[in-house]
């Protein structure tokens, strides 16, 4: 079942398609085929769409962030192009109106969930660039990830990542954590560790592991040079 019309939907994207039946595809959810060899589902547009998606981010970021490294750069991709953010993105497009799906799906919230919408936003990818090329499945990125690359990218963006970008951004190299203190039995152990940035004074941190200790200390360094708020 679907509620919206497609003319509207190429309007709402600012595209044609050439080939409608792609569009129609990308549409389809596998609910609808049911085995049905005659049913063409979106299941392997999707599956382009995901590797479209991820070579238009990695070329934005690797354009945006010309001084970032590519340990700064991973975490920033991931984010941008989970499941979650494609789902964003197909709400911002209004595929949900446009879905096709079965009844019983449908029946069962299918237009609002996360994992039905992203595979579609990946599937209208794989269309565009299937019917148009990059340029064409880019047009359509630019319009949400582009303009929003900055806020989506921050989602799982942990605090020793956030201070090596904003030492990066400050030219100031790369923080030096130190072990200050490892105690406790093995299976209960505690780590003390110290972080410190040229031209600043260090920040401590503890936690169960290593890691958690350092992301203790960049967290504590982000809160006091105040670029880091208590709810992130």
């Amino acid at each position: 079942m679907t509620r919206g019309d497609d003319h509207a939907l190429e309007e709402r994207l600012n595209y044609r398609f050439a080939d409608k039946a792609l569009l129609k595809r990308a549409l389809t959810h596998s609910s609808l085929s049911g085995g049905d060899d005659n049913v063409r589902d979106l299941e392997r547009l999707e599956f382009l769409g995901d590797r479209v998606l991820g070579l238009l981010t990695a070329d934005e970021l690797w354009r945006r962030y010309p001084e970032y490294e590519e340990g700064l750069l991973a975490p920033r991709l991931n984010s941008l192009v989970r499941k979650e953010t494609c789902a964003k993105a197909a709400q911002f497009f209004g595929l949900h109106d446009h879905i096709r799906m079965s009844s019983w799906e449908e029946g069962a919230g299918g237009r609002k969930k996360k994992a039905i919408l992203g595979d579609v936003m990946e599937a209208l990818l794989g269309a565009l660039f299937v019917d148009g090329g990059l340029d064409a499945a880019r047009s359509v990125y630019e319009q949400y990830w582009t303009p929003n690359l900055e806020e989506l990218s921050k989602f799982h963006r942990d605090s020793k990542t956030a201070l090596q970008e904003w030492t990066q951004r400050h030219k100031l190299g790369t923080p030096d954590y130190d072990v200050l203190e490892a105690d406790g039995p093995a299976h209960a152990p505690a780590f003390k560790i110290s972080v410190k940035v040229k031209g600043h004074k260090t920040a401590r941190g503890e936690g169960k592991s290593k890691r958690a200790a350092q992301m203790a200390a960049a967290r504590a360094f982000l809160i006091r040079e105040g670029v880091w708020n208590d709810d992130d």
